[in-house]
């Protein structure tokens, strides 16, 4: 017995030895195909077991097999799955999974998608499941607030209202594309994000490529490129269902679901979402409705088609009026102060608001001529429907006198003035709200043809058609108690009796044409060493329809068109000195055409600018890399000069009239260097951070510059003595550190500190005639952000929890300003950024 049982333990030892030594330790990492970034949650699993694990923020894993010789499985939702072999101990290295999303890989394409380490540009990727992990109830931008370069903000505090700067530049010279179309104004440039409130819940990846960027495109951005790429149909069948709560009474729920690829190649995607709230701001109350839709037919293996359709339809309180600190101290509200609205019986009225609604729809047809060519086409249309409200009468001081408020600083009291202009009987209403409309038809056609020249040199070569129509008028929305009101703008009816829906003040249409080619060689002189070189050229016309200031009749009402040509070329190489080490270089010049209302100088059809200067911008750029085992760092140096900005002034003529002048001359030079890196402490703790320090400086005065009326006179000299003053609006500093903690393999803990130091309040160059102070420099601020997350199954659900605390030691600060008549902060107008925040959100996938 006692040798029966030695056997038994030797034969046990034997067998668990066996197992042991039969065990291989495998390693890799799981990355996106075409962009190499990161797939962080990929199932990696021992095929025939259930013994799997899942890859870490930066793809990577470690799987202890049970065999020594067999097959690992790979999956991530929206990618197809890939089978390797193994035999003992390996490193699989970089695993590339394609996505199975119909049609990404062509859009991508059209989009410019940067390659890490391959593309010569500054880059930063935002995958989908971070903007749903920390964006919560912040604006769209703010996602982007600790990217190197970005600053960005709430602005007044309404929903949708945010803004963003990069590298110091404001949107007007930011290009923002979804798919690779472009949405900036086409007459001003501006992106209004509140157009775009549900772009979050469509959002696949965004890169934000600061500087020159990869963007093939007729595109001149200064600052860089925002790229969001949105979902498209995914290839397997599913869903969630998602709801948020947070304070103020935010309120969010939302849908999503995929058919699935069928065996006829059609798929299709729906998403939903309905938002709500009062708004952390007083007066910002809120309520919009979001949509995506995508439909896509693979017809064989030669073309696809995808139709795309996105959009928001929302109303929200603004508050767009800035006051000095101490209004603020002053309030009862503190920094939730807002002037811009008021109560009517009893009902919150708001006096500034914003309502749009702009569905963008595109059909994308992709054809594979063959294995070398292929053609990417998107023809796409947008039609924008709303405005901003505001004031209007001869008495609208009303609004923003003391003596109608309720309270010290409070609401205005809006039924005092209905009372008053009800007394008025015949006179009709002298205060009443108003609202500006902008609405816009657009249409467009972007096609990209991708020919491999050789084994090392792709061809890229396309066409950018885009027409549109800005249609700029105001109407009467709320007579406050009044019969009507009346208005002499209409030069067709100057008597005209305004009521509710009514327009006046000013009705007119801005047409802009645009015509672009482009083209981009791409070599590889050997694996290692990338280069591109890059042209385009553009065509903006611009003219002007006036419905009020001329009769119908009058050959003025409708102008000529004016061309502007504008140019770009840059290049760059990329060098990988190593698996961990990269360097790259870019130059660029490029010249934009002058800005819509450069060209109409007095908002009219008469005092054109036919000879408006395009503004000229020289970019350079230096980078480096560096991808080990546990840090990720990059490190970029860049310079870019920006000559003849747009800038307009008006002067008074002797017989009480305005003459409005371009003024050219007016240079900025942005200097900066930025920093990120990624370390991966442990299995468990990843930290990233980031550092930016800009010298942004307006260049050089504008000294003695003539101002000539229509007779040739001159009827004013121009002085603006901005030379080394700061570029204002932006901080020029930014820091920002993070930690992400692995709490267990279902819950996670993130935080996140950013740092802004050097912003100066913004001011008009136009403004500065006599030599002056620097404008006034903005308290520098550190923020905390925090989220936990925890993943758990519910049945058949996969179900996700996250809590976010943003601000979450409730620091007071300023995040925009308005430099005053001092230079100081008593005379500053300024926005305060919001307090503590949270958000508690659950989603359920199927």
């Amino acid at each position: 017995m006692k040798k029966t049982s030695q056997f038994l333990l030797l034969t046990v030892a034997f067998l668990f030895s066996t197992v042991i030594m039969a065990q291989s330790t495998l390693t890799g990492s799981v990355l996106e195909a075409g962009s190499n970034i990161p797939l962080p949650g990929a199932n990696i699993i021992e095929k025939g077991t259930t013994n799997g694990v899942t890859s870490d923020f930066d793809g990577n894993f470690t799987l202890k097999t049970q065999a020594s010789s067999g097959e690992i499985v790979i999956t991530f939702v929206g990618y197809s799955s890939k089978t390797l072999s193994f035999s003992g101990d390996a490193d699989l290295g970089k695993i590339f999974l394609e996505s199975s999303q119909v049609g990404l890989e062509e859009i991508q394409i059209i989009a410019s998608v940067a390659v890490d380490r391959k593309t010569p540009v500054a880059v930063s990727t935002v995958k989908a499941a971070d903007i749903e992990l920390k964006l919560g109830t912040q604006e769209f931008p703010e996602i982007l607030k600790s990217t190197p370069g970005v600053y960005a903000t709430k602005a007044g505090g309404g929903y949708g209202d945010g803004r963003i700067n990069v590298r110091g530049f404001k949107s007007e010279n930011v290009a923002v594309m979804i798919n690779g179309v472009p949405i900036n104004d086409m007459e001003n440039g501006r992106v209004f994000w509140s157009n775009w409130a549900g772009l979050a819940d469509a959002t696949r990846s965004m890169q934000v490529q600061r500087g020159l960027g990869a963007s093939k495109v007729a595109v001149p951005s200064i600052g860089g490129t925002i790229n969001i790429l949105s979902k498209t149909t995914d290839a397997e069948a599913g869903g969630n269902v998602s709801t948020t709560l947070a304070n103020d009474g935010y309120l969010k729920y939302g849908l999503t679901y995929s058919t699935g690829l069928n065996e006829n190649g059609f798929a299709a995607t729906v998403s939903a979402a309905k938002t709500s709230g009062d708004g952390y701001v007083d007066g910002t109350e809120f309520t919009g409705v979001s949509y995506f839709l995508n439909l896509s037919k693979q017809f064989n293996e030669s073309h696809t088609l995808s139709f795309t359709a996105i959009g928001a339809k929302q109303r929200h309180g603004q508050r767009q009026n800035r006051h000095t600190i101490e209004t603020y101290r002053s309030s009862e509200r503190g920094i939730k102060y807002n002037s811009d609205w008021g109560y009517k019986n009893g009902q919150v009225t708001h006096i500034e608001d914003n309502f749009y609604h702009k569905p963008q729809i595109s059909l994308n047809h992709y054809w594979t001529l063959s294995d070398r060519t292929s053609v990417s086409t998107a023809l796409y249309g947008s039609w924008g429907s709303g405005g901003g409200g505001g004031t209007a009468g001869s008495d609208r001081s009303k609004f923003s006198s003391d003596d109608y408020k309720i309270g010290n600083f409070g609401p205005v009291d809006l039924d005092r003035i209905v009372d008053e202009n009800i007394e008025n009987g015949a006179l009709g209403s002298t205060t009443f709200l108003r609202a500006s409309r902008n609405d816009h038809n657009w249409y467009g056609l972007l096609s990209t043809l991708k020919t491999d020249l050789s084994d090392n040199t792709v061809l890229l070569t396309g066409l950018d058609w885009r027409s549109y129509k800005g249609i700029h008028f105001r109407e009467v929305t709320d007579l406050l108690g009044g019969q009507y009101a009346t208005d002499d703008s209409d030069v067709n009816d100057p008597n005209k009796v305004l009521q509710v829906g009514d327009k006046f003040s000013y009705f007119n249409d801005g047409i802009v044409g645009w015509l672009g080619a482009f083209g981009q060689v791409e070599h590889d002189i050997n694996e290692n060493f990338n280069t591109f070189v890059s042209l385009s050229v553009s065509n903006t016309s611009y003219k002007r329809v006036d419905y009020f200031n001329y009769l119908d009749s009058d050959p003025l009402q409708e102008t000529d068109r004016y061309n502007f040509l504008g140019y770009s070329i840059k290049g760059g190489a990329n060098y990988r000195l190593d698996d961990k080490h990269n360097v790259f270089a870019n130059v660029g010049y490029f010249e934009k055409a002058p800005g819509f209302d450069s060209v109409f100088l007095q908002f009219d059809n008469e005092h054109i600018n036919e000879d408006a200067a395009n503004q000229k911008i020289t970019s350079f750029e230096l980078g480096y890399g560096y991808r080990g085992d546990k840090l990720s760092a990059n490190v970029n140096l860049y310079s870019t000069r920006w000559n003849d900005r747009s800038e307009t002034a008006s002067f008074q003529q002797p017989d009480g009239s305005f003459l409005a002048a371009n003024i050219l001359g007016v240079n900025a030079l942005h200097n900066g260097i930025e920093l990120d890196f990624v370390y991966k402490a442990s299995s468990k703790v990843k930290f990233t951070g980031m550092a930016s320090f800009g010298d942004w400086r307006w260049d050089s005065n504008v000294e003695n510059v003539d101002i000539i009326d229509e007779e040739q006179n001159v009827v004013d000299t121009v002085n603006l003595f901005i030379k080394d003053l700061h570029v204002g609006d932006a901080a020029q500093t930014t820091m920002a550190l993070g930690m992400n903690y692995s709490l267990s393999p279902e819950t996670t803990l993130l935080l996140d500190y950013i740092y802004y130091d050097n912003l100066y309040a913004d001011f008009d160059p136009s403004d500065r005639g006599t030599p002056g102070p620097e404008t006034w420099v903005v308290p520098s601020v550190g923020l905390f952000d925090m989220v936990l997350k925890h993943d758990f199954d519910l049945g058949p659900f996969r179900g996700t929890l996250t809590g976010r605390i943003n601000n979450l030691f409730d620091t007071e600060y300023i995040s925009d300003a308005n430099d005053g008549t001092n230079s100081d902060a008593d005379t500053a107008l300024v926005w305060f950024g919001n307090g503590r925040t949270f958000s508690v959100g659950a989603k359920f996938n199927f």
